[in-house]
């Protein structure tokens, strides 16, 4: 395949990743789309499933090899996959995310921003701060005060 054709398959996956079109994530990925392609602005297709709750988009691109990790870049978009799902509390997708190995401790912007951790905290998102905990969050001083407590 050749680089315009990649470059297609991209944006496309990136889409499909967009619009939540499952079905069509599928069909890009058996076509070859490089799952770890981002925009213009640095927005990768994980980072759009997450941050939307996608969690079965999530799991096909994670299997298809996208970085739990990698930070996405574009304008708004300035963080990990696990900080963007953690933030709306799409338990689901974090579950993904941490199955494919994410790394529960990663701070956003480059290790200098807010925990996956402190995203759910801060959003009152008490079952996903809970599963980030056991999947090994450590909780500091700033996420403690705010948590919810467990009666």
């Amino acid at each position: 395949m050749n680089q315009r054709q990649r470059k297609k398959l991209g944006r496309r996956l990136f889409v499909a990743a967009l619009t939540g079109d499952t079905a069509r994530v599928k069909e890009f990925l058996r076509a070859g789309a490089d799952p770890e392609w981002s925009d213009s602005d640095g927005t990768t297709p994980l980072y759009v499933a997450s941050v939307s709750g996608q969690a079965e988009i999530a799991r096909m691109l994670l299997a298809a090899g996208a970085l739990p990790n990698a930070e996405s870049s574009g304008l708004g978009s300035e963080d990990t996959p696990l900080c963007a799902a953690a933030c709306w509390g799409y338990t689901e997708t974090v579950r993904e995310l941490l199955a494919h190995g994410a790394d529960p401790n990663l701070n956003e912007d480059h290790g200098t921003g807010w925990s996956p951790l402190m995203w759910a905290v801060h959003g009152s998102h008490s079952e996903t701060a809970e599963l980030l905990i056991e999947a090994g969050a450590t909780p500091t001083e700033s996420t403690a005060q705010h948590q919810p407590s467990r009666g």
